[in-house]
Formats: structure tokens, sequence, C-alpha cells
């Protein structure tokens, strides 16, 4: 894709969705990790709604692993796969201690060895919490990449990652990793997106056929 092809993509996205930020509720990098920990499969008003009694409860690891796992998997029952989540966030908590001084490292390799962390988490922690350039790909970033044609259809996540931070100016990552999950949380939607009004229509690959086949069905009215 050409550099201006981009440009006008990040722009119109940036006056679509200028105050785009982190939708997770957190006041410090611990609770923005286990914040991102239970946003897997699970959606961001679901885990602020949790976590507004959990980090009331819950300040340092040393809180996380001193209950049963039985405790915590009740606080957080709401969250999907919380069993799951609930013997992360209490292993991870042990290495934060153990390994770390009750403090999450700030280096992205050190936090991808942490239970439950994968890359995206990492990245969404050292961009939002430490201010490091990143770009991490969730299903609204990758849907909307592949649907505008900056990515390919059968790129994996970390393929999409790397086009994205190649094609994307560095100082803008984090903020165009912001702007494309806004843009397709609440307009390039999964079912249902705004193709009719949609500024970046005439670069939209997934819009046009949308658009086309739509006018197919009202011609065979």
């Amino acid at each position: 894709m050409k550099i201006s092809d981009v440009r006008h993509i990040l722009d119109t996205i940036g006056e679509m969705f200028p105050d785009a930020d982190c939708e997770l509720n957190h006041s410090n990098a611990f609770e923005l990790t286990i914040a991102v920990l239970l946003s897997a499969q699970c959606t961001d008003a679901t885990v602020n709604k949790v976590t507004a009694d959990l980090f009331q409860k819950y300040r340092t690891p040393l809180d996380y692993v001193s209950v049963p796992l039985e405790e915590l998997e009740q606080d957080i029952r709401r969250i999907g796969l919380y069993r799951n989540k609930a013997k992360h966030i209490q292993n991870l908590c042990a290495i934060l201690i153990e390994q770390y001084g009750g403090e999450v490292p700030e280096a992205h390799d050190q936090l991808v060895t942490l239970p439950g962390v994968g890359r995206k988490t990492a990245n969404v922690v050292v961009s939002n919490a430490f201010g490091v350039p990143a770009i991490a790909v969730d299903t609204h970033v990758e849907r909307v990449s592949k649907r505008l044609g900056l990515a390919g259809w059968k790129d994996s996540v970390l393929e999409v990652e790397k086009k994205l931070m190649k094609a994307v100016p560095k100082d803008e990552w984090t903020l165009t990793h912001h702007r494309l999950i806004f843009f397709g949380r609440y307009h390039c939607k999964a079912q249902n997106p705004k193709c009719q009004v949609c500024p970046l229509l005439d670069v939209c690959r997934e819009g046009k056929k949308r658009m086309k086949t739509s006018r197919v069905r009202q011609d065979n009215k």
C-alpha cells in the first residue's frame, strides 16, 4: 500500500476518533496487566464492572496470592474463562513477588514470560503503562487492518502487527492501536459494519464487496 493511502486511512480514523484511548480502567501498570489479562475473550465493559470491586479488594500482588483460589474465582466469575484466569493471576503475582519485587517489569521480553500474558497483553502494558510505542493486535485491529488492506486476509496476528509497524510511523503506533480499536468497535463492526456512511469506503475492499452485494440484492427485488 502506498504511503499516501496509509496516511489517508490514519488521518481519517484520527478525525473520527481523536480521543481514542485505553478503555480498561486502571491506575497503574499492575492493574492494567490484570485488566488486560481478564479481557481475553471478554468485553472491556464487563472487565471494568468486575475490576471496580476487584481493585478495591486487591491492591498488590501479595493480596492476590493471600486468598484461596476459589475466592478469587468467585470475585471474577462474571468474566469468561474465569477459572483459568484466576490461576494465571495468582501464578503471575507469585512471580512478580519472587522475581520483580512485586512490580510489573517494563521489558516486553520479561512480560511475555508471565502466566496469562501474551504478546498482545505485553504490547498494551508497555505502550500504555510505560510509554513504549507498540501496536497490540486484538480482534478489532486485525479485522480492520485486513478489511482496509493494511494486511493480507490470511496473515497471522503477528504478521498483521509487523505490517502495521512497517506502515505506521513509530511515534503513532500506540495512538493508531487505540484508534483502530475504536474504529472496529464502534464503526467497522464484525457484524453490520457502517459501510454506507464510511469515509474509508473508497479504500475498503470488504466495504466495496458488501455494498456491491447489497446493490445486487436491491436490483433483484
